[in-house]
């Protein structure tokens, strides 16, 4: 064998060394399924719609993956306390991966988890938030606050129906 030829092959095996390196690499990263701005804007203001046509003023957060708030909405005449409200429910929803409903209902069962995390800063045990899915996969919350009577889920439902093709 001469030696162009045994100097092409080690730089070949060299090469798929360093694809074959590149590839394990790869495969250690993960790939998750984000919220975009779109979205989550078409969430909220989709919810703030859906209960402002019930004649009541909310304030709506929908939060990412990581709990940080894309899209936040104050509808007019909301009440102040509604803003905080609302994004803690958010956060929680992503949190729990669960309702906000569920997670007062844990509480109000004396669950020890719950109660531990009821103690967290940024969480609240009051209906109105939901977890955002990908199918199976949590990238998000939402939460609405402002309406009686267990309205603010519907109206956060009605901004997650619109979008439900776009989180597949």
């Amino acid at each position: 064998m001469t030696t162009l030829k045994r100097g092409a092959i080690a730089a070949s095996l060299a090469a798929a060394a360093s694809l074959a390196a590149a590839t394990a690499a790869r495969a250690d990263l993960i790939t998750q399924k984000a919220l975009t701005h779109s979205i989550a804007m078409t969430i909220a203001e989709t919810a703030v719609e859906a209960c402002k046509a019930k004649g009541y003023a909310v304030s709506v957060h929908v939060v990412g993956r990581d709990g940080e708030t894309i899209a936040a909405l104050r509808g007019d005449g909301a009440a102040p306390h509604t803003w905080e409200n609302s994004q803690r429910k958010a956060y929680t929803a992503r949190t729990t991966r669960a309702p906000t409903a569920a997670f007062a209902e844990r509480i109000a069962q004396n669950n020890p988890l719950a109660l531990q995390q009821a103690t967290l800063k940024g969480m609240i045990g009051i209906a109105g938030g939901l977890p955002i899915k990908a199918g199976d996969e949590v990238i998000g919350g939402g939460g609405v606050s402002g309406s009686p009577g267990g309205n603010d889920e519907p109206c956060l439902q009605a901004g997650l129906d619109k979008v439900k093709d776009q989180l597949r």
